[in-house]
């Protein structure tokens, strides 16, 4: 119970790594307002999923509807946890996209789509929710879902990796804006996770391929990363900000 009386909010919560993350939150103690975009998830089901799974560990929770790509959606967020719990102590940026596509043919519009929910989302919850945490005076903690692809390249992800730089990068400019107020602010680096954005990229060969290279010798679950969103949310981490943790199963120092 590292998180007893916490309130957090959760962006992207439905599916993979957010609802692992409001899971285990939950199981911590933490009250939780889970974020979807019911309209890119193909309605809400999803969502009721991720609320029933949060209850099913005994912990309270809200669902709220919106694009984080719309300003407007962390400031519903903030409100919602203020109206429902009271407070708010902790804040996930995790909704991200990842639609496949190769460079020289890249549509202005999926680039920009991409940046506005991966890079801008980031952006606006995280400032919705560091707006609140000053209100409070009484600090808080923010973690970013970053990715491997921060510190390396993907042929068909090259309107993706330069927005989980900037999460990145963002993490570590807001550590220094917010660490007078007492926010810390992290990121998380997951390496080759299963979940829904690379479910279909992730061919058998690819698989084997993966357990090979990854020394721990499998692919990442959700909650293998939820499970440090937790420790870096906590007080454990009470002199951790401005840090990038990657949950890669040491993929990323396998170089040979």
């Amino acid at each position: 119970m590292l998180l007893e009386g916490k309130v957090a909010i959760v962006t992207g919560a439905s599916r993979g790594i957010g609802r692992a993350t409001a899971v285990e939150l939950a199981r911590h103690g933490a009250s939780v307002v889970l974020n979807q975009f019911a309209a890119a998830d193909g309605g809400s089901a999803a969502g009721e999923e991720a609320y029933a799974e949060v209850r099913a560990v005994g912990g309270e929770a809200v669902l709220v509807d919106g694009d984080v790509a719309d300003p407007a959606t962390g400031e519903r967020l903030v409100e919602a946890a203020v109206a429902h719990f009271g407070r708010l102590d902790i804040h996930v940026s995790n909704a991200g996209i990842c639609p496949f596509h190769a460079f020289l043919d890249m549509p202005v519009d999926l680039f920009r789509k991409v940046v506005d929910v991966n890079l801008e989302g980031a952006y606006f919850t995280t400032q919705a929710a560091a707006r609140q945490m000053v209100k409070q005076g009484e600090g808080g903690a923010i973690v970013a879902v970053s990715s491997i692809s921060a510190l390396v390249g993907g042929g068909m992800q090259t309107h993706y990796t330069p927005t989980k730089a900037g999460v990145h990068s963002l993490m570590q400019s807001v550590a220094i804006a917010l660490g007078p107020h007492g926010i810390r602010c992290n990121s998380v680096m997951p390496g080759a996770i299963l979940t829904d954005i690379n479910r279909d990229d992730l061919t058998p060969d690819k698989l084997d391929h993966f357990g090979q290279r990854i020394p721990l010798g499998r692919i990442g679950e959700p909650v293998d990363v939820a499970r440090c969103v937790v420790f870096l949310a906590s007080g454990l981490a009470g002199y951790v900000t401005g840090a990038s943790l990657l949950v890669d199963g040491g993929m990323f120092v396998n170089l040979q």
